[in-house]
């Protein structure tokens, strides 16, 4: 009788800390607002390589997303490179020709590969001509790695 005792008293003292402790959690998620940025330069470069609409979109969508972001206003240095399927978005007269524009207004570094553009036989006259062009997507990713920037893949 006596163990049940403790064991109960304990299982009680058990439950109301806990229940102490999440409600403190809770308290501190509300007061959270985000990771501070205290770098002077952030560097992003995004992999656009599928030809899927709703990626190309969400892409552009994240991106822009990312220049609004007040706490990165001034500090942010943002590439797309587009390779594969991606370079589907580049084509001119594509849906995205406007969003795409805009982006490179904001100060996005808009890139296509060549050699996607040679395996798929595509002329750059087919591209837009605001593009800026990289011998491989993939070594584009690899040296930007390499640099410290952040690959991001949507």
């Amino acid at each position: 009788m006596k163990l049940k005792l403790i064991a109960l008293t304990f299982i009680a003292v058990s439950a109301f800390g806990i229940r102490a402790n999440a409600q403190q959690s809770l308290e501190k998620n509300k007061q959270y607002t985000g990771a501070q940025a205290t770098k002077s330069v952030y560097k992003a470069i995004y992999q656009m390589d599928q030809a899927s609409p709703d990626i190309i979109k969400k892409t552009i969508r994240n991106i822009n997303n990312l220049l609004h972001d007040p706490r990165l206003a001034g500090k942010l240095q943002v590439e797309l490179v587009a390779f594969s399927g991606g370079t589907d978005a580049y084509r001119k007269n594509s849906e995205y020709e406007a969003s795409i524009k805009e982006l490179v207004k904001q100060g996005v570094q808009v890139v296509q590969c060549l050699n996607t553009m040679k395996e798929r036989n595509i002329d750059k006259s087919e591209l837009y001509d605001f593009l800026a062009y990289v011998p491989s997507g993939n070594g584009e990713l690899l040296i930007k790695a390499n640099e410290g920037w952040t690959i991001i893949k949507p």
